[in-house]
């Protein structure tokens, strides 16, 4: 039957989900606009470098100047300076006890690098670090990163504890020790403080890593230049530079470079 003129058929019922498909590419579209807000500011400020970049780790500084003992303090009569390196101990006559050379800076979390080498008839010296005068003596305290040999064998980069625990605290084994260190040359060393760890390394190679439980033991200090008592020897450090780090609290993601 034909409708009548100026009337309109009845729309046929649709589904429900049909009658909503408009209302979701709305609520669709929508979403995809505020997204596009959010989304379109970060890409173009990572195309024109407006983000912050992470800050580049602070530069290594001198501690030795090359040519005079300025920022340091000790016993002149053990300690000089020659042809570019600082020099502890003398080869004319025996070392009649431990000398210490000490920064007059206190430093906590750091990376220390510097050369070394050995001369003479006693062999045995090394570099405190989170250490001190002990008052009334001409000995500090604290940690040292060990140079030379003793009766068990090479001491490079052993960690000692110097007048307080006086033992070593963590040493590598011999074998490896043996190949990695010039007994007659230059060596590099690294120690690096984040923390309760401290980490060793000569010539590239990992000699020390060590956590302290202690928490009596402080975590920051001086540098020492040592050469210890005993015959006529000389340690040679040249190229001592120190990166200051932030203090790194327990259990964070620490320099590894």
């Amino acid at each position: 039957m034909s409708p009548k003129a100026g009337s309109f058929p009845e729309a046929a019922a649709c589904p429900a989900g049909r009658r909503r498909r408009p209302l979701k590419r709305a609520r669709n579209m929508t979403r995809s606009f505020f997204l596009l807000l959010f989304v379109a500011p970060l890409t173009a400020g990572f195309s024109c470098g407006l983000l912050p970049t992470p800050a580049e780790p602070p530069a290594f500084e001198p501690l030795f100047d090359g040519n005079s003992l300025a920022g340091w303090e000790g016993d002149t009569r053990f300690f000089r300076v020659e042809g570019g390196a600082l020099i502890a101990g003398r080869l004319d006559s025996p070392i009649p006890r431990n000398e210490f050379l000490a920064s007059k800076e206190s430093f906590g979390d750091f990376d220390l690098r510097f050369e070394a080498r050995l001369l003479g008839t006693g062999r045995n010296a090394g570099v405190q670090f989170r250490s001190e005068r002990v008052t009334g003596s001409r000995e500090m305290i604290g940690y040292q990163c060990d140079i030379g040999e003793w009766s068990a064998g090479l001491i490079w980069g052993l960690l000692y504890d110097e007048s307080r625990r006086a033992r070593m605290l963590d040493e590598p084994e011999q074998g490896p020790l043996l190949k990695a260190v010039k007994q007659d040359g230059w060596n590099r060393l690294r120690v690096l403080a984040t923390g309760p760890r401290v980490r060793i390394w000569v010539n590239d190679f990992s000699t020390v890593d060590y956590t302290e439980t202690d928490p009596a033991v402080k975590p920051k200090g001086r540098i020492g230049l040592q050469i210890h008592g005993g015959p006529p020897a000389e340690c040679h450090y040249r190229n001592i530079e120190i990166r200051r780090l932030n203090p790194i609290p327990h259990g964070i993601g620490e320099l590894n470079n």
